[in-house]
C-alpha cells in the first residue's frame, strides 16, 4: 500500500489547493472530491475495534506498519467528514511513530482554515481521529 488515498495527493499539495480556492463552498467540494478518492475499506475493517470514538458520523481507522513507518487508511459514512479523514491521513500516513507523535496537526488545520470552517461535532471528531492516530503511534 503506498498511498492512502488513491490520489497521488500529500498534505503540501492540499494545502496548496485549498490556498486557491477562496470561497468555503468550494473548500469543501474540495472535502467531498478527497473523500471520494479514497481507497474503500473492506467492510470486515469497519468494526468496533477500529471505530473512532467521540465522531457523530460513523469513522474507521485502520493501520500498519512498513519498514518502520505507519500508513493508515480510513472511511466515513459521511462526505464531508470522509474528507476530513483523507487530509488527516495524507498528513500522518507514512511517517514514523516519533514523527506523528511530534507533528502539529493544528497548524496544518489553520492553514487550511479546517477549525473554523467545520462544525463544533466535526472538529471534535476531526481531534478524535487525531488522538487515535497518535495513540497507534504512541503503542508502536
Amino acid at each position: 500500500m503506498s498511498s492512502a488515498l488513491t490520489l497521488d495527493t500529500d498534505i503540501d499539495e492540499i494545502i496548496e489547493n485549498f490556498s486557491f480556492l477562496d470561497d468555503w463552498d468550494d473548500r469543501y467540494g474540495y472535502l467531498i472530491e478527497l473523500g471520494r478518492a479514497l481507497t474503500p475499506l473492506d467492510d470486515a475493517l469497519k468494526n468496533d475495534r477500529t471505530k473512532v470514538q467521540g465522531c457523530v458520523s460513523q469513522v474507521w481507522v485502520t493501520s500498519q506498519e512498513a519498514g518502520g513507518l505507519l500508513q493508515f487508511r480510513g472511511a466515513s459514512d459521511a462526505h464531508i467528514v470522509s474528507g476530513l479523514v483523507a487530509v488527516t491521513l495524507a498528513l500522518f500516513s507514512d511517517r514514523t511513530p516519533s514523527e506523528i507523535l511530534s507533528l502539529d496537526e493544528r497548524e496544518t488545520f489553520q492553514k487550511i482554515g479546517l477549525e473554523e470552517h467545520i462544525t463544533p461535532q466535526r472538529a471534535n471528531g476531526l481531534r478524535a481521529m487525531v488522538d487515535r492516530i497518535k495513540a497507534i503511534a504512541a503503542a508502536s
